[in-house]
């Protein structure tokens, strides 16, 4: 069997994968709510959901540097990638092994696209299509929601010291928009640049998402002194995990509004 993954690359499969390593940690969160759970042999340090999961399963690493020979020794199937989260070195390693799988996701459109070409990879596309319906419910009902809310220019962070913010091309910055959220950053070439205090006094609201900086109350009330503007603390993983999160994501962002 012959399947494409996201970078349109092109999968050789001789059956349904039943041994799944997974390197994204929202994807590995989407196998699980995918009832694949028994079927992952290993993961990532970073695959913190469930909470018990690393515990039950093989860590073979990080999301920028595995181990390869923990990998081989568990005979996957298939490996999970992502493009932003892995590295192509670890990609065209990876491949040696076992056939790798690779997301490219900008959008939450490409997520769900994401959900639906895994789904038929690992023969449940119909618990994942019906994941994905339960998106769009969750989605059209929070564009009805916030229709009336006026936009509000924003700055994203996700570092410290030097503050560094979220541009274009990323999947946050298109969460962003559905939340009505200008992102200051978002003609900026970087997809992570550096901004300045200065630049910060352009923004009705900054957000401080709780990864990869851990931002804490802190820091908030450190900014909204400096700035006297409206700071939040926002919990990372609603704005940047792709994949079934994406259930309860909407939910989290009407309490911001």
């Amino acid at each position: 069997m012959i399947y494409k993954d996201q970078l349109n690359r092109e999968i050789t499969l001789s059956k349904t994968p039943t041994r799944i390593i997974s390197l994204v940690p929202s994807q590995t969160e989407l196998l699980v709510d995918l009832g694949l759970i028994e079927k992952l042999v290993g993961i990532t340090k970073f695959c913190v959901h469930p909470k018990k999961l690393r515990e039950e399963i093989k860590v073979v690493g990080g999301t920028k540097k595995v181990n390869y020979d923990k990998v081989k020794s568990l005979c996957p199937d298939i490996i999970i990638c992502n493009k932003e989260e892995n590295t192509l070195e670890m990609v065209e390693e990876l491949q040696k092994i076992a056939p790798v799988w690779v997301s490219d996701i900008e959008t939450v459109e490409e997520s769900l696209e994401m959900i639906q070409l895994l789904g038929a990879v690992l023969n449940v596309s119909e618990k994942a299509e019906k994941m994905i319906a339960e998106v769009h419910v969750e989605m059209t009902e929070f564009h009805n929601f916030i229709s009336d809310f006026p936009a509000k220019k924003v700055a994203y962070l996700i570092w410290k010291s030097p503050y560094m913010g979220v541009g274009n091309n990323t999947f946050i910055q298109d969460v962003l928009k559905l939340n009505k959220f200008e992102n200051i950053l978002q003609n900026e070439t970087s997809r992570y640049p550096e901004i300045s205090l200065e630049d910060l006094k352009e923004t009705d609201l900054i957000l401080l998402s709780s990864e990869p900086y851990p931002f804490k109350e802190e820091d908030a009330v450190e900014l909204k002194k400096a700035l006297q503007k409206e700071v939040l603390l926002v919990d990372g993983e609603y704005f940047s995990w792709y994949g079934s999160r994406l259930k309860d994501a909407f939910t989290y962002f009407k309490t911001l509004h």
